[in-house]
C-alpha cells in the first residue's frame, strides 16, 4: 500500500507520491494538482468537493465553507444543507477526496499520509489535522512543517555544497517562514516563525474593502452573496496582477454597479497593513537563529500567494536577495511531503536524507508570581526552535511553608503569562512538608518529532509522576460516532465530477451577470441538465466542451469590458449534440 504526501491547505490542497525516484504530483478526477479546499452539501445530500464546491460559494453561499483550515482546533461549526459541521469534518472531507483520487491513479489502496502543516499550528491544531485524517480513512504518524516540506522539494537539497535557505511561505491564509540548512545529507531546520492570521485571503478582504472604500460602496452592509462576490473578484484581479501592470475590478448584479482600475501600486497601499506584518517572522527567525541575513544563500519563496509581484519585491527589497526563480510556489509543500512520504516508506533511494525539525513554540510550567500570585509566570524548559527530539529539565522550589504538594501546570506559548498561553495539562506531585523553598521537584519534558511530549516530576525523595502529552487521538467510541455522522455524506462520483463542476461553474456565472447575459446562461444550464439526463456519454463530452468554450469568452467578457459578448451557442449546434 502506498504512502502519500498531503499540502492540505487553507485554499488548494494537493497529495503526491514518491516514485521512479521523484516526487510525483497526483491529479484529482478533474484531471488538475489543486483541489480547491471548499466544500458544499447539495440539494439531494451529496457533498462536493473541490471545483464545483468553490464556484457554489457565490450561488449557495448558505450551503458552501471554505477558508476552514484557520479555525482547526477551534470549536466554530459551519451550518450546510441542515447538518452542523467542525472545521476538523470539513477538512475530513478534502482529505477523504484526496486519498479517493490518489487511489484511483494509483490503482491500490491508501491507508497512510504524511501530511504538512503551517510550522506555527499550535498543539490543538495539529490534533485537530490528524484526528481529520482519521475521519478520511488516514493513518498519519508524521506532521511535517510546510517550509520543512517546502525546503527538501528541491532548493535545498539540489547540489553537492552546504547552503543556508529561508523559504517564505505564504499561503491562502497562513504565512511561515523557515531557516533551513544543509550539511551534508542533513537537511536541518534551524528556526521557525509565522502568522496564523495572514495569507491570501486577507489580501482578497483588503482588496474588496479598498474596493468599496473608493467606489463609494460599505462592505460590511453588504448581503453575504454580494460580499462573496466581491472577494472573488478581488482574488481573480489578484491573480491578473501577476502578469500586467493594470486591471480593471467591476461588480454589477442588478443592485450594485461599480468598476475601478487597479494597480500593483493601488495594492500596495490598501494593503500596507498585510505587508508590514510579514516582516516580523522573518526578523525572528533570523534572531532566534543567530544566523545573519548576509550568509542567506536561497531565498525560496512558495505558497499560492508569493506569487504577486508587490509580494516578492517587497521581500527582496527587505532582505536585498533576489527569489529563486525555480521554486514552484503552488506546488513545492505537496512535492515535498510526498518526499517525506518515500522517506516514511524508506525507499532505497531516500535511506540516507536526513531530515531534522524544530519545535515551533515554547514549552514550560507555570510559577508562582510574588508580585501578582493571581498571575502565574511563564518559565520556559522547552524553548521554541529547540531541535527535535530534545529532552531537557527545570528545578522548582516550594513556595509555602509546611506546602505538602505542587500543582504541575503544563503550558504552550511565548507570552510572559500563563493565561495568555494554552494549558496543555495537569501534574500533582506530592512533596514532604517543610519550610519554604527548602523542597524541591526536578521537571523533565522530553519532546519528539512527532509531536509527544513526556512530563516527569521528580520530588526529592525519589518518587516520580509522568504524564505523557501527545497529539490527542479520538477514543473508539468517539471515532465510531463522527464516522457514522459522515458515512453517510457520500461524494460525487468521480467520473461525474467534471460535469458537476461545469454546473456550478455556470450557476456562478448566472449569479454574477444581469440581462440577456444571464438568461442565456440560465437557458444553457436548463440544457446542459437535459444532455446530462440523456445519460449518453459521447453526447456529454461535446455538449461540455462547448459549454466549458461559452464560459471561457463569457468570463474573460466579464474581465475585460473591450471585448464582445460571448457568442451564443446557435439551436443548430445544440440539436447536433
Amino acid at each position: 500500500m502506498a504512502v502519500i504526501g498531503i499540502d492540505l491547505g487553507t485554499t488548494n490542497s494537493l497529495a503526491s507520491v514518491w516514485r521512479n525516484g521523484k516526487s510525483e504530483l497526483i491529479p484529482n478526477a478533474a484531471g488538475e494538482v489543486l483541489t480547491p479546499s471548499v466544500v458544499s452539501v447539495d440539494e439531494d445530500g451529496s457533498v462536493l468537493v473541490g471545483r464545483a464546491a468553490r464556484d457554489r460559494l457565490i450561488s449557495h453561499p448558505e450551503r458552501t465553507a471554505a477558508r476552514f483550515k484557520r479555525h482547526m482546533g477551534t470549536d466554530k461549526t459551519y451550518a450546510l444543507g441542515g447538518r452542523t459541521f467542525t472545521a476538523e469534518d470539513l477538512s475530513s472531507l478534502v482529505l477523504r477526496s484526496l486519498r479517493e483520487d490518489a487511489e484511483a491513479y494509483l490503482g491500490e489502496p491508501v491507508e497512510e499520509a504524511v501530511v504538512s502543516v503551517p510550522a506555527y499550528f499550535a498543539e490543538a491544531q495539529r490534533a485537530a489535522t490528524k484526528r481529520a485524517a482519521a475521519l478520511a480513512g488516514l493513518r498519519v504518524e508524521r506532521l511535517i512543517n510546510e517550509p520543512s516540506a517546502a525546503a527538501v522539494a528541491g532548493r535545498i537539497i539540489e547540489g553537492e555544497e552546504d547552503k543556508v535557505c529561508l523559504v517564505f511561505d505564504l499561503g491562502g491564509g497562513t504565512l511561515d517562514v523557515s531557516l533551513v540548512e544543509r550539511f551534508g545529507n542533513v537537511v536541518s531546520v534551524t528556526a521557525v516563525s509565522g502568522d496564523n492570521r495572514l495569507g491570501g485571503t486577507d489580501f482578497d478582504l483588503a482588496i474588496a474593502k479598498g474596493f468599496c472604500e473608493d467606489s463609494g460602496l460599505d462592505f460590511e452592509t453588504l448581503l453575504p452573496r454580494q460580499r462573496e462576490l466581491l472577494i472573488r473578484q478581488a482574488e481573480t484581479c489578484k491573480m491578473a496582477l501577476t502578469n500586467q501592470e493594470m486591471v480593471v475590478m467591476s461588480v454589477d448584479d442588478g443592485t450594485i454597479s461599480a468598476a475601478l482600475t487597479l494597480s500593483n501600486q493601488w495594492l500596495i497601499r490598501k494593503c500596507g497593513a498585510l505587508f508590514r506584518r510579514m516582516t516580523a517572522p522573518i526578523q525572528r527567525v533570523f534572531l532566534d537563529s543567530g544566523v545573519s541575513p548576509r550568509e542567506l544563500n536561497d531565498l525560496v519563496l512558495v505558497g499560492g500567494s508569493s506569487h504577486m509581484p508587490a509580494v516578492r519585491r517587497y521581500i527582496a527589497r527587505f532582505l536585498h536577495k533576489e527569489p529563486v526563480k525555480d521554486s514552484r510556489p503552488d506546488t513545492a509543500v505537496a512535492l515535498g511531503a510526498g518526499v517525506c512520504a518515500g522517506m516514511k516508506a524508506r525507499l532505497g533511494d531516500l535511506r540516507e536524507l536526513v531530515l531534522t525539525d524544530v519545535c515551533p513554540f515554547t514549552l514550560g510550567v507555570a510559577r508562582y508570581n510574588e508580585a501578582q500570585p493571581d498571575r502565574h509566570l511563564m518559565s520556559p524548559i522547552i524553548e521554541r526552535n529547540s531541535v527535535l527530539p530534545t529532552s531537557k529539565m527545570g528545578v522548582y522550589y516550594t513556595v509555602r511553608d509546611g506546602q505538602d504538594k505542587v500543582d504541575v501546570e503544563i503550558y504552550q506559548g511565548e507570552h510572559r503569562y500563563c493565561a495568555d498561553n494554552t494549558l496543555l495539562g495537569k501534574l500533582l506531585v506530592l512533596v514532604p512538608p517543610a519550610p519554604k523553598g527548602q523542597q524541591s521537584i526536578r521537571i523533565r519534558f522530553t519532546y519528539d518529532i512527532n509531536g509527544l511530549l513526556e512530563v516527569e516530576a521528580l520530588n526529592e525523595a525519589g518518587r516520580a509522576e509522568r504524564l505523557v502529552l501527545q497529539n490527542k487521538d479520538m477514543s473508539p467510541a468517539e471515532a465510531e460516532r463522527r464516522l457514522k455522522e459522515l458515512s453517510h455524506l457520500k461524494l460525487h462520483p468521480r467520473d461525474r465530477e467534471e460535469y458537476r463542476a461545469m454546473v456550478a461553474r455556470g450557476e456562478r456565472l448566472y449569479a454574477v451577470t444581469v440581462g440577456p447575459l444571464r438568461q442565456q446562461v440560465g437557458e444553457l444550464l436548463d440544457w446542459y441538465q437535459k444532455v446530462l439526463s440523456s445519460q449518453e456519454a459521447l453526447k456529454i463530452a461535446k455538449a461540455t466542451k462547448r459549454l466549458d468554450r461559452f464560459f471561457d469568452d463569457a468570463e474573460a467578457y466579464l474581465g475585460d469590458a473591450a471585448l464582445p459578448p460571448p457568442e451564443p451557442l446557435d439551436n443548430g449546434e445544440e440539436e447536433d449534440l
